[in-house]
């Protein structure tokens, strides 16, 4: 493996070659046959594996539900700060990913020159870590990497409930998550990245449509009266919101996943930035104009789509969001389906319903948890401090650093870094502060804001509540009868003792709403 032959073959085509060969052929047949109409219908729409579908697939995942937690973000930071977080946020995540991809290319490089066939295997981050640093490297990885994915799969469901409540409040959030974990579960039946190539797409069309009614909604909505434009006010806050927009740019946690669904897996380096760039063209606008139009009222609405009237625009971005959640909910959870079919022995299994039915149980957690925190919007922020800080930015960097810090390993190198960075000199120093940068911003001081306020929303709210941040029941007007919708005040009590005597003062309204208020209002 370390002959001079090999490492001729690093630096020729013969890697690129190698490389682009492992198929997951479990849903693609490489037997040849005549092409029908219904296999070349199969292929537009269910196999995919080009650098288009990575692309979509990478832009579709990356601005999921979390486009609509930024203007909060925004409220928390101040407009000049939401916009240079995001843009290097944005930066700092491409980088990291360009690291994933390379060391993804070096593993499968270094295993199929010892003859190891894929066809009918994922690769997955754990395995790239075991394969190049060892064991306790994979341990780490899987622990990180499965914990964030179970909790973005979490927040998928959680957006779901929060979404459809603002187009029919007759059930609870709760219950609308109850449903909702229900439709998600049919994600067990998609069997890998390969087939989400019409997905992807309809699920970038869907963030897009969703972004720009955001912007242009806002902008016609106009400012509210005596709006404020106050952050940052507070450090917690503050740094609660610089997480969100960590934890939004941290959207690499598939990516090995869809690098190997790729037909030609080299040729990703790039695709990342690019999908980043363009969703930069939708969080930027979106956030900005929605915190220009209501300010400081975000910090006591997470979800933007609950400032904005109800119109048939608004429905539909509510629709098209949910139905992304579906898809983002999917890509969330697909590893850690594969991660348990391995621990199973299933995951070379060809039968599609086996495997479709060994998979239900990595469900029942993420259903679970989605009831006992519903609090969308700050359990973005506790998730991007605590995991995506380590699992997509720390993790990478010293794993890259570590399998390149000798010599040898530097010059057979499959992927060199570039020139323009510095070659291996840059890049040590880029991964260096990447590690120092979100250690202490991220973790540290994100992790102390976010789990701050996640812990304030237990307090104000508690766990397993009804409905999190749903608007207070408002009182009766004058003179209104007792119906369902209102419940009677109590009559003054009148008999033969208390005749002649000064009724009783009714309670107060808080009397009745005053418990039920706490459990809804909107405080920090």
């Amino acid at each position: 493996m370390g002959s001079a032959a090999d490492g001729s073959l690093a630096n020729e085509k013969a890697p690129a070659e190698t490389v682009g060969v492992g198929r997951y052929v479990e849903m693609e047949q490489d037997g040849g046959g005549p092409s029908t109409a219904k296999s070349r219908l199969s292929g537009l729409l269910w196999h995919g594996g080009s650098a288009y579908d990575a692309w979509f697939s990478c832009a579709s995942n990356q601005v999921a539900q979390v486009l609509l937690t930024l203007p909060y973000s925004f409220s928390q930071l101040g407009m000049l700060s939401g916009i240079l977080f995001q843009l290097f946020y944005g930066l700092l995540g491409s980088w990291t990913a360009y690291l994933i991809s390379i060391l993804y290319v070096e593993y499968r490089t270094r295993k199929e020159r010892e003859k190891v066939d894929f066809r009918n295997h994922v690769i997955q981050w754990f395995e790239v870590l075991d394969g190049l640093l060892g064991r306790h490297w994979r341990n780490v990885g899987l622990a990180f990497n499965c914990t964030f994915l179970l909790f973005g799969s979490v927040i998928q469901l959680i957006a779901c409930a929060s979404n459809i409540y603002y187009i029919n409040d007759k059930l609870d959030k709760r219950t609308w998550t109850y449903i909702f974990g229900a439709c998600c579960a049919t994600t067990v039946f998609i069997p890998s990245f390969h087939n989400y190539r019409i997905w992807s797409f309809l699920g970038l069309v869907m963030t897009t449509y969703t972004a720009w009614y955001l912007a242009v909604a806002s902008l016609i909505h106009g400012q509210v009266d005596g709006v404020k434009h106050s952050g940052p006010t507070k450090m917690v806050l503050y740094f609660t919101g610089a997480t969100n927009i960590l934890y939004t740019f941290g959207g690499h946690a598939v990516t090995v996943e869809i690098m190997h669904a790729m037909w030609r897996p080299q040729k990703f380096k790039a695709i990342y930035l690019m999908a980043t760039l363009y969703v930069l063209t939708l969080t930027l606008p979106s956030a900005a104009s929605v915190y220009w139009a209501f300010g400081d009222e975000l910090l006591t609405h997470s979800n933007a789509l609950a400032l904005l009237p109800r119109t048939a625009f608004r429905d539909a971005a509510v629709v098209l969001m949910l139905i992304h959640q579906f898809i983002t909910f999917g890509f969330a959870c697909t590893p850690l389906y594969f991660v348990w079919e391995k621990l199973i022995g299933l995951h070379d299994c060809r039968s599609l319903c086996k495997r479709a039915a060994a998979r239900l149980p990595v469900v029942v957690p993420i259903w679970f948890l989605a009831i006992i925190f519903p609090f969308f919007g700050p359990i973005n922020s506790a998730v991007g401090s605590l995991l995506v800080s380590f699992t997509v930015y720390i993790i990478p960097a010293l794993a890259h650093m570590i399998t390149f810090r000798s010599a040898h390993a530097r010059e057979n190198a499959v992927e060199p870094p570039p020139r323009f960075v510095g070659r291996w000199t840059g890049t040590f120093i880029i991964n260096s502060f990447v590690v120092a940068w979100v250690l202490v911003v991220g973790f540290g001081f994100g992790g102390w804001a976010s789990m701050t306020n996640f812990v304030r929303q237990i307090d104000t709210f508690g766990l397993f509540t009804k409905c999190y941040q749903c608007p207070p029941p408002t009182l009766p007007p004058a003179g209104a009868a007792p119906n369902a919708t209102w419940p009677p005040f109590p009559v003054t009590p009148f008999n033969a003792t208390t005749a002649g005597l000064a009724p009783a003062p009714a309670p107060s309204p808080a009397h009745f709403f005053g418990r039920h208020h706490r459990h809804h209002s909107h405080g920090l």
